[in-house]
């Protein structure tokens, strides 16, 4: 299954990818996750995404599909995966896309987690990761890149009939049963 987690920063993609990826024995690819460590480890990379990252806009289409090609074609992602974080833009779906379909795969599932941006904003600012874009008015810039680039993403998904919104408020459990129904 190559499952495709979909939300706005603080939407709990993170959190509901680690429990569904000990369900159903998938791993989980989180962009954030292999960009922090390039910026933790200060490599090229790294230096040139955290630069994008402080300033609250989006890492380039071609950069973001680059980096999760390379991963999804090790060996670890080949009984499939759980997309946390991408992709971001309609152009990185699509793009993603036709790398599966050169492969016979396709994302199978897309859940999209609904949270009120006020809601959004208070998980963000709580979970204290000690990231430079986790301020105030970083999360606001960050809400808005979200809302003009990524948003459109949620159409893309709905025209290929795999798209379902979930509630995303409650409880970690609550909302990971509603995830659930929609995948079984």
């Amino acid at each position: 299954m190559i499952l495709v987690l979909f939300g706005p920063p603080g939407a709990g993609k993170g959190t509901q990818a680690k429990l569904l990826e000990e369900k159903f024995s998938i791993k989980q690819l989180s962009t954030g996750d292999i960009f922090r460590g390039h910026i933790k480890n200060q490599t090229k990379l790294g230096k040139k995404v955290k630069s994008i990252l402080d300033s609250g806009n989006l890492v380039p289409d071609e950069v973001v599909v680059e980096v999760v090609v390379d991963a999804v074609s090790k060996d670890e992602f080949k009984n499939g995966y759980i997309l946390d974080g991408f992709p971001r833009t309609v152009n990185q779906a699509e793009q993603f896309d036709a790398f599966l379909a050169e492969n016979n795969m396709k994302v199978n599932a897309c859940i999209g987690l609904e949270v009120p941006n006020e809601e959004l904003k208070k998980r963000i600012l709580s979970r204290g990761q000690d990231r430079t874009d986790d301020t105030p008015e970083k999360v606001a810039v960050r809400l808005q890149v979200y809302e003009k680039e990524t948003s459109p993403v949620m159409a893309y998904y709905k025209s290929t009939g795999i798209f379902s919104s979930i509630n995303g408020v409650g409880t970690v459990e609550d909302i990971f049963n509603r995830i659930c129904a929609e995948l079984t």
